[in-house]
């Protein structure tokens, strides 16, 4: 008998809207053909992804050519960190990043000082937020590129990116921003909040994975990071994934259009998730800020016990939690996100991440309250470290 997964681990993915899933089949069967072909079957390939296109570039409120797919949003910051960094190269070789960006902006940049480029990483207070006088201080002639996630996957915290963009405008610096956490899931307008270019994914916003895409405003320069073909327009080669992007379009278009709803609602389970387990559960810390943080983030640390007792514990009752970030989670060291928020090495060893989404439901809440304690309880009595 299958067994019934309650999953509160929508930070490393989403499960795949029903429309999207849909809109995608044709293309895995039928309508096949290879959008640089110029016969009817490639153009309509061709067609289908300029249709999508135009629906990821209203979700953030961009034109429709200022947007590149990729195949996730890793690609997509390598693809900005490499190619903004060598197109600027002449004007200059400084970059300033900070000490809480995925490891898809940190190891580029460790490749880039290999070049000589200089690397600045700006260091967070305890909720996660950069100082904006560490970012003006940081900044000089020699700066090209400012790269600043505009909300971290694994604490939940939203910078004030529209602050820190101003920063960067005012120097005449290029600004790039990991939106992955964010795009689909509350407003992110780069008009109005004058991103340069951002990151973001579908399986975020309960697309499919493997597609993905860096939005780059006219004007900016990059130089490609795949050669090849002239697909997308000559800076990112390769045959398009056209399932995939035709599930991008349809994912971008619910998130726009169900965006506010969603946040609401996920926000009333997340607040509840936290005020019960902080109200039943002592010794427990949450990371980041209490308020300004996605709506789905619940991160916590309990003392005395390691995240990944708790994790399989989880997992026996049928839920589907994690220690934090996906892409870190096999590492077997603790997070750089929480050290560079101040939280000591033993206290971040027993953290877990429930990340909600908009299928999650208040009994699904209800059921990780009422097992959570004992969990916690049984490990703690097991634990050398609790007295």
């Amino acid at each position: 008998m299958k067994k019934e997964i309650i999953f509160f681990d929508n930070a490393s993915t989403t499960r795949i809207d029903n429309s999207v899933f849909e809109v995608m089949l044709p293309f895995l069967k039928d309508n096949y053909g290879n959008p640089s072909s110029l016969h009817d079957l490639g153009q309509n390939a061709a067609e289908a992804i300029e249709s999508s296109r135009h629906y990821v570039a209203k979700l953030i409120n961009s034109e429709d050519d200022e947007i590149y797919f990729t195949s996730c949003s890793s690609e997509s910051n390598n693809m900005a960190l490499w190619g903004i960094a060598k197109a600027y190269r002449d004007k200059g070789t400084h970059i300033i990043t900070s000490a809480i960006e995925h490891y898809s902006i940190l190891n580029p940049l460790k490749e880039l000082k290999k070049e000589g480029f200089e690397v600045t990483v700006l260091p967070v207070d305890s909720y996660g937020f950069i100082n904006l006088k560490d970012l003006k201080k940081a900044i000089t002639k020699n700066t090209i590129l400012i790269s600043i996630m505009h909300a971290n996957n694994e604490i939940g915290t939203i910078q004030n990116i529209k602050e820190i963009v101003k920063v960067s405008k005012e120097a005449g610096v290029v600004f790039h921003s990991d939106c992955t956490a964010t795009a689909g899931i509350i407003p992110v307008d780069v008009k109005e909040i004058g991103f340069d270019c951002i990151s973001f994914s579908a399986q975020q916003m309960y697309g499919p994975k493997g597609i993905a895409a860096l939005f780059l405003k006219k004007g900016i320069k990059i130089k490609p990071l795949i050669l090849g073909g002239v697909q997308e327009r000559g800076r990112r080669a390769g045959t398009e994934n056209v399932a995939g992007i035709v599930g991008f379009g349809q994912a971008a278009k619910i998130a726009k259009d169900n965006m506010s709803k969603d946040f609401e609602r996920i926000k009333k389970l997340r607040d509840k998730l936290i005020n019960e387990i902080l109200k039943t559960i002592n010794k427990v810390k949450l990371n980041g800020h209490p308020t300004q943080r996605l709506p789905g983030n619940v991160h916590l640390s309990f003392e005395y016990i390691e995240g990944e007792s708790i994790i399989l514990l989880l997992n026996y009752e049928g839920i589907a939690a994690s220690s934090g970030s996906s892409c870190a989670s096999h590492a077997l060291k603790s997070s750089h996100v929480l050290s560079a928020i101040g939280v000591p090495p033993e206290l971040a060893n027993g953290s877990i991440l429930f990340s909600l989404g908009k299928y999650n439901t208040i009994e699904e809440v209800d059921k990780v309250i009422s097992v959570l304690p004992s969990i916690v309880e049984k490990l703690r009595k097991m634990s050398p470290l609790c007295k």
